[in-house]
């Protein structure tokens, strides 16, 4: 075995230019998959924590059928409760609760359809990044000095030509089917980079709301931040029993985000999706770059082949020697292409990729600055490990073809 493997080793050197160019394409297609599979995983997850931080959160507590509805009757009847209860979970960060309603805002040159929702400012400010996205004027606080402030969008106050400091008039239908209309001070302007986010979107405090909307104590979300997306499942199922456990516990239902934004797995589904796709491509270009070595070296070495098999080397061996040629290349190609892939994914994941001028698809779901790649032992072996099994199973056409040959007829081969 060790003579065979040293016979393989020194004939892959034999001719050292294609050998280089088969370790090449290699290594190249190992570097790319592996950037292409951590940069994937890295956006992926900026993309859900920037949906999550910015507007769902890991988890939601909502009335049964609130989230297809949206009705302001299906209401979270006591959220402190709620909120008491699942506070204590093992690996929750924070919770918060939330009230939602579509309402007419009218500044006075402008009238739009918004989404007011109503939030405790301490507390949303440790469930989500909306206090940080604020760039003109300032966050809701507890002891707020303007008469009902609120903050809004940058697209909804360029919409309806607002300012901080100006008034809008709020007017809808209260949980009780009354009027609910009151006049909104502007305290601040926020930039979340989603635009349909910030083009539709209206923040007052829940005390507010609750009061302009007769609620009378009732939420509509229970939003809940846990320590990492890992831990989501665990906290679901650990708060869907605690929620059993309550008076009217069995009309509440526990969404996480998944559930909560379907279009953001959509979107990875397809990414990823066309991500294999070309990854099963670059495999190709380089599963026929190892075909064409080694049909080239069968065809280069017939007589060569047919002179050992004439003085009694078997077919079998012969195969074995080719397929340790294939192996020690492909051994060679793989652990270049790891090392430096590792290595120039590691130096993105320290400073990231700027994309400031991101796609407007991008920017829906948060991603406007940098996304930094995540590597791992699945990202640094999937692609390797496909590229060895894919020129493991080419080289077997070439190897299995010297079966066929005839030591007489191989020797007549010039």
């Amino acid at each position: 075995m060790w003579m065979d493997m040293k016979m393989a080793w020194r004939n892959v050197w034999r001719n050292p230019r294609r050998t280089w160019l088969t370790i090449s394409a290699i290594g190249f297609a190992c570097t790319l998959l592996i950037f292409m599979l951590s940069f994937q995983f890295g956006s992926y997850e900026t993309m859900i924590n920037s949906s999550i931080k910015i507007n769902t959160g890991h988890l939601q507590i909502q009335a049964e059928n609130y989230f297809e509805k949206r009705s302001m009757r299906l209401v979270v009847p006591n959220p402190e409760a709620v909120m008491d209860a699942v506070s204590d979970i093992e690996s929750v960060e924070a919770v918060t609760a939330r009230a939602n309603a579509f309402s007419l805002l009218s500044s006075d040159n402008r009238t739009y359809g918004a989404m007011v929702v109503g939030i405790d400012p301490e507390k949303e400010a440790r469930v989500s990044t909306l206090e940080s996205l604020v760039r003109e004027g300032g966050f809701l606080t507890s002891a707020q000095p303007d008469a009902n402030p609120a903050i809004i969008g940058r697209l909804m106050a360029r919409n309806l030509q607002v300012d901080p400091g100006d008034e809008l008039v709020l007017l809808g239908q209260g949980r009780d089917g009354s009027v609910a209309a009151t006049v909104l001070t502007v305290h601040g302007i926020y930039t979340s980079g989603m635009d349909e986010f910030d083009r539709s979107t209206l923040h007052i405090p829940l005390d507010t709301f609750q009061s302009v909307y007769s609620m009378r104590g009732a939420a509509h979300e229970i939003v809940i931040n846990v320590s990492s997306l890992n831990q989501v499942a665990a906290v679901k199922k650990t708060a869907a029993k605690q929620l059993n456990q309550m008076p009217q516990g069995d009309q509440l239902l526990v969404l996480d985000w998944d559930e909560l934004v379907p279009g953001l797995t959509q979107a990875i589904k397809i990414d990823l999706t066309i991500g294999i796709i070309f990854w099963g491509l670059l495999v190709m270009v380089v599963a026929f770059s190892i075909l064409n070595t080694f049909l080239m070296a069968v065809l280069e070495r017939t007589r060569e082949f047919g002179v050992m098999m004439a003085i009694g080397t078997g077919p079998g061996r012969l195969v074995k020697l080719m397929l340790y040629e294939s192996g020690a290349m492909t051994l060679v190609g793989i652990t270049l292409g790891i090392l430096l892939g590792c290595l120039v994914t590691w130096i993105f994941e320290i400073y990231g990729i700027d994309l400031s001028g991101a796609s407007e698809i991008m920017k829906q779901y948060g991603i406007s600055g940098r996304i930094y790649p995540q590597l791992s032992i699945i990202t640094a072996l999937a692609g390797p490990v496909l590229v060895w099994v894919i020129t493991f199973m080419v080289s077997l056409y070439p190897a299995f073809k010297i079966k066929g040959l005839r030591p007489v007829e191989a020797m007549a081969q010039v």
